[in-house]
């Protein structure tokens, strides 16, 4: 006698139940890295923190690649990070922006900080092309968020005001990757 199969289906959890858009994840992450492309603002309008969750995990796994155990300290500066630019914009802007816009830009434009700190894990960053390889990842880093922001909250003529507090704190990000 023959074999009868049965095919059951399995409802998984599916994406859009769990809140996570991979669309917006992929429109996002190439907006951080072609920043001399013009940023929509309205990548922004959903605010999402899959991306910059992964992002902030990778750079602390690749820094523990390195040998550096800085998971708290990753975690840590994030969360004052954007604290202070959160309260930053509020100041600037007329109009108020979320905690989670500000987290999300500011996590997303980690990533080439995470490209950064799988660089140091095969090549010390530690001399004069090292520190300028570190300057233009931080430039990178700066100008995408306050291109980002400048775009999503309609601040024009603003970036440099704007890109100033985000090389600090992608500067401290560096500083971990260095050192």
């Amino acid at each position: 006698m023959g074999t009868k199969t049965c095919h059951v289906k399995v409802r998984d959890a599916n994406d859009e139940e769990l809140g996570i858009n991979f669309d917006h994840i992929w429109q996002k992450t190439l907006t951080v890295l072609n920043p001399m492309k013009p940023a929509d603002g309205s990548i922004m309008n959903e605010t999402d923190l899959t991306g910059p969750f992964l992002f902030s995990v990778a750079l602390g796994a690749s820094l523990l690649l390195a040998g550096k155990v800085q998971f708290g300290c990753v975690y840590g500066m994030s969360a004052i990070g954007c604290l202070g630019i959160h309260a930053l914009l509020n100041l600037m802007s007329s109009a108020g922006v979320s905690y989670g816009c500000v987290a999300s830009v500011l996590g997303y434009c980690l990533l080439p900080m995470v490209i950064l700190s799988s660089c140091a894990v095969f090549c010390s960053l530690q001399g004069t092309l090292g520190t300028l390889t570190v300057l233009i990842f931080i430039g990178w880093c700066s100008l995408s968020a306050s291109k980002i922001f400048i775009s999503a909250l309609d601040m024009e003529g603003q970036q440099l005001l704007i890109a100033y507090p985000c090389a600090l704190l992608y500067g401290l990000f560096a500083l971990l990757t260095v050192f």
